[in-house]
């Protein structure tokens, strides 16, 4: 009679095996025509699944992203990302399970150049053009590092979460934006794309061509042209500025007059010592370490448009 039981339970789980391997192989298209190869498998059980989604996260959540849109015809299917992957295709349990031709976890042993080009073969052109031999782009970073192609948020694409992106790497920028004077990035005002493009292979991977034509966007008063123009200005405002964020006001990497200072020596102007003045005076070698210091006097810092015909007409002043 136990023997008669054993093979009843037998059959019944051999009967569910083979149904559930059947379902496997004609499921029906989940998310793209063409897909059921793998959302046969890779369904809503894996949502509930932790370990599961440590090997794989969410497969159906790419059908409420771009890469998941029926009507556009170059949406891409699993394959066309992640490969013919045959030995995947063919894991029916036991043991763990062969990876894809293309894996993208992070700890993938699949090359960046070769999971990029899943990603390139349609993100090409425009701001990308120049990824290759971009700053990320060579130095082996994936598409996949910073974006989550199945997430419905991908958190690289909104100015609430993009900077928490960025900072995975750059720590000392993370520390920069914390600081009393800093860019509205922590606010929420502007994201590290506002002034970067991360796909672009110009110096320090600006949205423009140079650090002065990345700052005018914003600030357009500075641009000029003067009729006095202060040279540092016109040359980079990473001279005086640190832009993720310092301690002094205005961005500043130093107060005055110690930054005016690593310029102008004592030959053109009396060297002022940082101390308070010991009785009222109005004199530049007194005045110049407080209050607003240098530009107690030089107010136009940026540029002056003084006409007057006088030989301090040049010295920035109002």
């Amino acid at each position: 009679m136990k023997g008669i039981r054993r093979l009843l339970v037998l059959a019944a789980w051999l009967a569910a095996a083979v149904s559930w391997s059947g379902a496997c192989l004609a499921a029906e298209d989940l998310v793209l025509k063409g897909d059921a190869k793998c959302t046969g498998c890779h369904d809503e059980v894996d949502d509930a699944a932790p370990t599961m989604l440590e090997l794989h996260p969410s497969v159906l959540s790419i059908g409420k992203t771009k890469h998941g849109t029926r009507a556009d015809g170059r949406t891409p299917t699993c394959i066309d990302c992640h490969g013919e992957s045959e030995k995947h295709l063919k894991y029916r349990g036991g043991g763990t399970p062969p990876l894809t031709d293309r894996d993208f976890r992070k700890k993938t042993k699949t090359p960046a150049e070769e999971r990029n080009m899943a990603c390139t073969g349609c993100h090409q052109g425009g701001n990308r053009i120049a990824w290759e031999t971009s700053s990320h782009g060579s130095q082996d970073v994936a598409c996949t590092s910073c974006h989550q192609v199945h997430s419905r948020n991908d958190k690289v694409m909104a100015k609430r979460t993009q900077p928490e992106v960025c900072f995975t790497c750059h720590k000392e920028q993370r520390a920069q934006v914390n600081k009393p004077s800093h860019h509205p990035i922590v606010e929420g005002k502007m994201t590290c794309s506002s002034c970067h493009n991360v796909h672009g292979d110009n110096p320090k991977q600006l949205v423009k061509a140079s650090t002065n034509d990345t700052c005018y966007t914003c600030h357009m008063e500075k641009r000029g042209p003067f009729v006095h123009n202060h040279q540092p200005v016109s040359e980079d405002c990473g001279i005086c500025h640190q832009p993720h964020g310092t301690n002094v006001a205005g961005l500043l990497k130093a107060r005055a007059p110690v930054l005016c200072q690593e310029c102008h020596s004592h030959d053109s102007h009396p060297g002022q010592a940082m101390a308070l003045p010991n009785a009222a005076s109005n004199s530049t070698s007194l005045t110049g370490t407080v209050g607003r210091a240098c530009m107690n006097c030089h107010t136009n810092i940026h540029g002056g448009n003084s006409t007057v015909n006088s030989a301090t007409a040049g010295r920035f002043r109002r």
